[in-house]
């Protein structure tokens, strides 16, 4: 291997780092990786921009539109209403969203299915007296399952597809390939679920008066002109508010805490609560208490009946990431300002504005409208909730459904090539009006899909340079040349790389070193090419291994050690299930 192969190597060692560390977006890493490769003449033009060009990645632009569709048209509601209803057990309760979400993640990407979940779970664990924390990572596991079982079911799958039909010249899969291995490995991945995850998922029922299981820290103000002035906290009311404390007030730089209930309000006193969303809601209602600002900055409008209240969870490519909230100048950055914040399903201590930000941290804004539409698929937010948003179009439910079906058939049958059934299906949303085309523009994730279409960049030097043949041959050395134990390595490299950058990006680098590896045994590469899919989509592990599962995070109340002690042994007993249904599905030698 010459100088070109080492240094592809390397750019993949550094891209590794940096995207693990998570100062730079994963785009932002593939993208300079993608440049220092052309730029070095390593590659050519055509194979630098060859990602952006591949079909799996216009299908998967497609289906992000598809199920825009499906979420507007209140198409996922249909599913809350006619199968959660009420159940009488914990596993009950977590059966009735595995088997929809699942199905449902079969055909659609699963980050939009869990985010349209996640508000609807919460309130009916509300109803029903069920912790989130039961409820929710079943729900992102259900989702992750579910998108094992047909080549739509993750973006993931797609990209695969169309990189090694362009590393092959092969046909490439069909939409139902991978059910033969996807589909055990949901029915006994969600079984083993159901029969666990009851004992094992932390049971945070929150205890203190206003019981709620995501206590939110909220800072308000007394507002200078207002009625509370001169009142004391007793006359305010501010003693017998439900679900919320107010745990310390900040008068002229000094903190008058446990509070009592004779002290006088003074304007611009900042007050600081604990408690949940509704409650904080109820708070925000009351004459004299508006959102307390930081210096240089303003509220958003003195209009009210302007803004909304939003629930979001801070993702792991966030700018804000490390900042304080006053540092982080929501005002001028997003057009909103951070009433309060929650962490790990507990309220953070000390001055609101002080707060410096970690992933995961879920912050209760108040914004314009607007925000909702231009953060929801953007990469600094993972949106949970926004309290006061658009009604979906109803009337076009079913509709959507019937869309989504006939585009499954058509593909099925080979009556339209997997990529036309995907586009004829995104123009028939757009065209009935089951999603507008700012929702459809809206739903289109591009720091994903340039992290996608760069990948394939840094897979062609790989697979171009001989450095992908002389990982294949390590691989084929540890393993002996024994079929099955190649494989199990190959899940092991592809389900690590997950846990530590993107499941896209770990999956197009080992492609080429797969048919490398196989071209060498002597045997076919499809077994191969489907663990890579599995161990992609798989990660269990940890919040941060898949985007479902830092979606649920805080909405669960969970702490990070609750996904290791859950996710990791459920990780390695998919992985090993998974290996062993590849292996007999394919038939490999033992």
């Amino acid at each position: 291997m010459e100088w070109q192969g080492w240094f592809a190597l390397g750019l993949a060692g550094l891209a590794l780092l940096l995207m693990s560390i998570g100062r730079l977006g994963p785009h932002l890493v593939m993208l300079g990786v993608m440049i220092l490769l052309s730029a070095t003449g390593i590659i050519d033009s055509a194979q630098a921009l060859s990602g952006f060009s591949n079909s799996g990645l216009i299908t998967v632009v497609a289906m992000f539109v598809v199920a825009a569709g499906i979420h507007h048209s209140g198409g996922v509601d249909l599913l809350v209403q006619y199968l959660l209803r009420s159940p009488r057990t914990v596993r009950s309760a977590q059966a009735r969203i595995a088997l929809p979400v699942s199905l449902l993640s079969g055909f659609l990407n699963n980050t939009p299915v869990v985010a349209t979940m996640i508000p609807a779970v919460h309130a009916w664990s509300r109803k029903i007296g069920i912790a989130p924390s039961k409820l929710m990572m079943p729900l992102s596991y259900s989702a992750i399952l579910g998108g094992t079982l047909t080549l739509i079911g993750t973006s993931t799958n797609l990209v695969v597809n169309g990189q090694y039909r362009d590393l092959t010249g092969d046909p490439g899969f069909s939409i139902f390939s991978i059910t033969a291995v996807g589909l055990p490995v949901a029915i006994i991945g969600l079984l083993t679920m159901l029969v666990f995850l009851p004992r094992l998922l932390p049971d945070r029922k929150d205890q203190q008066k206003f019981g709620s299981m995501r206590e939110f820290t909220l800072e308000v103000a007394v507002a200078f002109d207002g009625p509370l002035v001169g009142k004391s906290v007793g006359e305010a009311g501010l003693r017998e508010l439900e679900r919320l404390y107010l745990v310390e007030i900040e008068r002229d730089g000094s903190v008058v805490t446990a509070v009592p209930s004779e002290e006088r309000l003074r304007g611009g006193d900042r007050l600081v609560f604990a408690g949940d969303t509704q409650a904080i809601s109820d708070l925000l209602r009351i004459n004299g208490i508006v959102p307390s600002v930081h210096e240089d900055e303003p509220s958003l409008s003195q209009d009210r009946a302007e803004r909304c209240l939003v629930e979001a969870a801070l993702s792991p490519q966030s700018d804000v990431l490390g900042l304080t909230i006053r540092d982080a100048r929501f005002r001028d950055r997003y057009g909103a300002v951070v009433l309060a914040v929650a962490r790990g399903g507990e309220r953070v201590s000390g001055n609101l504005g002080n707060i410096r930000l970690k992933p995961g941290d879920v912050l209760l804004l108040e914004a314009r409208p607007a925000f909702i539409s231009r953060q929801r698929y953007a990469k600094d937010f993972l949106l949970i909730n926004d309290l006061d948003t658009q009604t979906p179009r109803h009337d076009r439910a079913y509709l959507s459904w019937g869309i989504l079906l006939a585009l499954v058939g058509a593909a099925a049958m080979g009556v339209l090539s997997m990529l036309n059934a995907a586009l004829v299906g995104a123009a028939l949303m757009i065209v009935t009006g089951c999603c507008s085309v700012g929702q459809a523009q809206k739903a289109v994730d591009v720091p994903v899909l340039l992290t996608i279409a760069a990948s394939f960049a840094l897979g062609a030097a790989l697979e171009s340079t001989g450095a992908a043949g002389y990982m294949a041959t390590e691989i084929l050395t540890l393993s002996a040349g024994h079929p099955w134990l190649t494989l199990l390595l190959v899940y092991l490299v592809v389900s690590v790389l997950t846990e530590v950058i993107t499941n896209n990006a770990a999956a197009v680098l080992v492609v080429p070193v797969v048919l490398s590896m196989t071209g060498t045994l002597g045997v076919a590469p499809e077994p191969f090419v489907i663990a890579v899919m599995m161990a992609a989509s798989a990660s269990f592990a940890t919040p941060l291994g898949y985007q479902t599962n830092m979606m649920v995070f805080g909405p669960g109340g969970y702490r990070f050690l609750d996904f290791v002690r859950v996710g990791l042994p459920f990780n390695l007993f998919i992985g090993l299930v998974s290996v062993v249904a590849i292996g007999l599905v394919y038939n490999l030698p033992f």
